[in-house]
């Protein structure tokens, strides 16, 4: 629902307030509604606001409770603050506001550190003790809602977004090589606290950071599913456990639907966006507003699924908005997604989220989105390969099935003094696999998966993307309490009929068969994914741009070959290399590094 940012000193000196304001007004597309600062000792305060709850100025940030003796920013919504604002006030809080933030301060009061865990919702804050000068920044369970930090001598620089600081100035912007090996193998993931910039990192999910004035601090992770079978379930049959999931995502759905502005859902017509229509209408929702987007055919590849999402809307009787974007427009809008982007983002349906997220900010603030089903609920057509996997060779059969290509491969792209002497991203997935819990093979991969992967690659994506109109997207499927479920749910019933069977099952009580007994689609970006006209114009540009070759990434040979050939070379997934590559340097080019 927002944007904040901040410094902290620990040099004795005061914070940058130019650069806090530079930062800020970065950060003005993700509150277009509201901006303030705040100041005292060591740390100052940044925030832009997008009214979504308590809509008058009471509710503006940063917010200082003078009682408390505690100030703090905060981005996101806490679905069940209206419930824990009565328990504090029974606590003897009171309240100058109905906002979300405010109850987020007086939980940090009344419960300190272990507020978070009472928070059912996405959140990233930070809040100053102003009697002590400790500061506490804490992140949701699933990552969310994003929070950068760009630490140098003496001080501590933190933004929603990393473009936010480079505004600010003092960035050490030199290529991380891990973070590359990662985005080159792992599908543009780059894990945290990493970016692939050395100077930026980000706090991981469900992370709470205490910092103390001398700069010191002390990491706690508050939450970890533990992906086996709890013994509080024992006895479920599928029936049983179908029953559980579809009730476990309405109480989701419903707790989505907390703002005082009206919220609409992204319906792409598959089953995941099709469950949340029709899980609202069940409760009673009125002229629900719905969005969905379309490309133009390239080849013999269809650009849109407006078939299954008509349908989904005739049936449920929806305010239904239609948007086809032509191949065009897509060229177009290229340089603004990338812009938006606070790590560099392959996935084709990245324009796409930014073109939609454009459209759907004229009419609503917020949207429910599908996000997250499939690394849940084992919706992808790899997870049904790794199941009968022995658990000790999980890693491997992840590494051979999902990445796009092999440490040795790298070798062939980056400059030699730009490639780790190791397989860092195949040790990350290693350590991050061979972990204490998870049952079996599927279940350390969908551990891996919806506590790594989708973080910083689908969910950092969409968040990204819209909230660059001043759209807020809300993920019912990452509500923790159905993670939790679907951890412990058996890996047969989620890869029962071909993936997400559980989830299907569930689809079958509320929704039309043919809606979940289709095809499984993806969001196609044809003029992307096969690379002609202004797109392939655009990375020819970027590539053999001077400061491309100044920057001494890639082996020019190995781009020569690319360009001569932009629809060849493919990954192992089969994502477009000419693609990957030069969405990196467009990133590094538009963000301005050198």
């Amino acid at each position: 629902m927002c944007g904040l940012s901040g410094e902290i000193r620990f040099d004795g000196g005061r914070p940058d307030m130019a650069a806090v304001e530079r930062m800020t007004d970065r950060l003005a597309p993700r509150g277009p509604d509201g901006r303030g600062l705040w100041s005292q000792g060591p740390v100052a305060l940044g925030h832009r606001r997008l009214k979504i709850i308590d809509l008058s100025d009471s509710g503006a940030q940063p917010m200082a409770d003078p009682r408390g003796r505690v100030a703090g920013v905060f981005n996101g919504c806490v679905y069940n603050y209206r419930e824990l604002r009565e328990e504090l006030r029974g606590l003897g809080h009171h309240f100058f506001s109905d906002s979300d933030t405010e109850v987020v301060l007086k939980a940090y009061q009344e419960w300190g550190t272990a507020c978070v865990d009472r928070f059912y919702g996405m959140f990233a804050f930070v809040v100053v003790e102003q009697d002590t000068g400790r500061v506490v920044m804490a992140r949701d369970r699933l990552g969310i809602k994003p929070l950068y930090l760009a630490e140098s001598p003496g001080r501590l620089r933190f933004a929603s977004s990393l473009p936010a600081l480079l505004a600010a100035g003092g960035v050490d912007t030199s290529l991380d090589p891990v973070a590359l090996h990662q985005y080159f193998s792992w599908h543009a993931t780059v894990a945290a606290p990493r970016t692939v910039l050395n100077g930026v990192r980000k706090l991981p999910p469900a992370t709470v950071r205490v910092i103390e004035p001398d700069g010191t601090h002390r990491d706690h992770c508050y939450w970890q599913p533990s992906y086996t079978r709890r013994p509080e379930y024992a006895g479920l049959g599928a029936e049983d456990w179908t029953d559980a999931v579809l009730e476990a995502l309405r109480t989701a759905v419903r707790r989505r639907m907390v703002a005082d502005v009206p919220v609409g859902v992204l319906l792409s017509g598959g089953l995941d966006s099709s469950l949340i229509v029709a899980l609202l209408a069940q409760e009673g929702q009125q002229d629900l507003a719905t969005f969905s987007v379309g490309f133009e055919s390239e080849g013999d590849e269809e650009g849109d699924e407006f078939r299954y999402s008509d349908l989904v809307a005739r049936h449920f009787d929806t305010d239904h908005h239609q948007l086809m974007v032509p191949s065009d427009r897509v060229s177009r809008a290229l340089d603004g997604a990338v812009a938006a982007m606070s790590e560099p983002m392959m996935s084709h349906d990245v324009v796409a989220f930014h073109l939609l997220s454009e459209q759907v900010a004229k009419e609503v603030k917020v949207v429910q989105s599908g996000q997250g089903a499939d690394e849940v609920f084992a919706g992808y057509h790899w997870y049904p390969a790794m199941a009968n996997v022995p658990r000790r060779r999980a890693a491997e059969a992840y590494i051979d099935t999902y990445f796009d290509r092999s440490h040795a491969d790298l070798a062939r792209i980056l400059e030699p003094g730009l490639l780790p002497g190791h397989d860092a991203s195949g040790d990350f997935v290693r350590a991050h696999l061979a972990a204490p819990g998870a049952d079996t093979a599927l279940d350390a991969e969908l551990r891996l998966d919806t506590h790594v992967m989708m973080v910083d690659d689908p969910v950092k994506r969409v968040d990204n993307m819209t909230m660059d109109w001043g759209l807020e997207a809300r993920v019912p499927f990452l509500d923790h309490e159905l993670v939790e479920l679907a951890a412990a749910c058996p890996p047969e019933l989620k890869l029962a009929d071909g993936g997400k069977g559980v989830l299907k099952a569930a689809g079958r009580k509320v929704l039309p068969r043919e809606v979940v007994d289709r095809p499984k689609g993806y969001f196609p970006v044809p003029a992307i994914k096969h690379m002609a006209g202004p797109v392939l114009e655009r990375v020819r540009d970027a590539l053999t741009a001077p400061e491309a070759k100044g920057r001494g990434v890639f082996r020019q040979e190995y781009v020569t070959e690319l360009l001569s050939a932009p629809n060849t070379h493919r990954t192992h997934r089969g994502a477009n290399t000419l693609w990957q590559v030069a969405l990196l340097e467009i990133w590094l080019q538009t963000h301005g590094i050198s």
